[in-house]
Formats: structure tokens, sequence, C-alpha cells
């Protein structure tokens, strides 16, 4: 006798398929059709936003005696650590819309973004104290977004992760990354695009040499999509603040 599989299996399997399958194309689509925009407001601030959702990377509060304050609404902020430079989610608000907050190591899901955060150190500021690192998916990009990261020692979890489409490092020292150790870190994680931050004109002049882009002038604002990183390895952008 012939065993014959069953049909009801069957067409689960199939339907799961062309779900899939489905799923895919609208991702490709959605990749091609909605650029990620990244742009730089100053200190460790970094706005990216792709289609309705914004995010704000370590806005800038008002008690801030160096930066500018954070002056735009998000749907979701980061803080990565806690000083007036970089901790301002209220300024990250707008109207009656306010960003919901990740601010510590874990795991987190919001609004399709996948996001983990890692414990590393910082002394930024003159206290040495939690930073958190983030790596994020979003818009079918990865980005690691290292704060006032003040060590080039990655957490464990963090260097098992595939290398990230984009990685946003601090270059000013002062308690954070020289801008020798921010390319060392760079090329530890294998980014495929460097964007400094924290920056003066003498850091960046020192990172750039380091990296080896002498070259690179600013842009005002950096426009991507998943195929756009391909092939890259280490090129470096630097934003306008």
């Amino acid at each position: 006798m012939v065993a014959r599989p069953d049909s009801r299996n069957e067409a689960r399997k199939n339907d799961s398929k062309g779900r899939k399958r489905v799923n895919s194309i609208m991702w490709i689509l959605h990749g091609m059709l909605v650029p990620m925009i990244l742009t730089y407001h100053d200190g460790f601030c970094v706005r990216a936003s792709a289609g309705d959702t914004t995010l704000v990377f370590g806005p800038v509060s008002k008690q801030s005696k160096k930066f500018k304050p954070t002056n735009f609404g998000a749907d979701v902020a980061f803080i990565s650590f806690y000083h007036p430079d970089m901790n301002g989610a209220q300024e990250a608000s707008r109207g009656e819309k306010r960003p919901f907050v990740i601010d510590g190591p874990g795991e987190y899901e919001i609004k399709d973004i996948a996001a983990f955060g890692f414990s590393s150190e910082s002394e930024y500021g003159g206290d040495k104290r939690i930073n958190t690192l983030y790596s994020i998916t979003f818009d079918g990009l990865s980005v690691v977004y290292a704060g006032a990261m003040g060590t080039t020692t990655l957490p464990k979890d963090l260097e098992e992760m595939d290398a990230p489409d984009i990685l946003i490092v601090p270059i000013g020292d002062e308690g954070a990354l020289t801008p020798a150790d921010a390319q060392k870190l760079a090329v530890n994680l294998e980014a495929k695009i460097v964007i400094p931050i924290g920056y003066d004109e003498k850091s960046l002049k020192l990172f750039l040499k380091e990296a080896g882009a002498e070259g690179v002038k600013p842009e005002e604002k950096l426009t991507l999509k998943k195929k756009d990183v391909v092939g890259k390895e280490g090129e470096v952008v630097v934003l306008k603040a």
C-alpha cells in the first residue's frame, strides 16, 4: 500500500510558502519605495525616518550646556547614557505625541522595529556609568548606535551578530571613544557605513585620517535603501549638524 501525504497538511505547507513569498515581495517593494533618511542634530543626536515612522537616538535635553536641544517629534527615542547632552526624551515630543522611550539593556519590539540594548561603559561627563549600545533593524537596514561608548570592548552577544549596515559612533573623546578607538570599533564590527557623532573640527580631522577618508565632505542627510549598502566596507559618511 502506498502512503499518501495528508492533503490538509500539504495545503497548509503550500499556504505558508505562499504567504512567505508574498511577505518577501512586499518587504522588497517596501525597501524599494521607502528609503531611510538619516540626519544629524548636534551632539550625539541622530534622527532616522522611513515612511511615517521616526526614531531619535541620543536626543539633546534643554538642560544641556553644550548642544542645541532636540526640536522634532519622534515615535521612538533611544537613550544610551543619562546625561543632559543625550537624554532629552521630552524634547523628542511634538504636541500631544510622546515617543516610546527605550533607555537600557534588553530586547524590544515596537512598530515593526526590532531592537537590542547591550551594556557597555562610558566616562562621558566625568563619571563612569553604564552606556547602552543599541542594535536595531529598521526599514530593512541594521543600525548600531554606540551612544557615548568609552571602550572598544564589545558585548559578546553583539559580537556574534551580523555586521551592521550602519554604525553611528562617537569620536570626540571626553570620556567617550577617541578617533583612533572609534575607527578600531568600526573595523571590529565590520560596519558597512560609519557615521561619526559628538565631534568637533579637530576630532573629525583625526578620525577621517584614521579611516583613510580625508576627502569626505559633510552632507546634509543620508538617504539609503538596502541595496545601497551592498558591497560597502567601512565607508565613512559625515553628516552636518
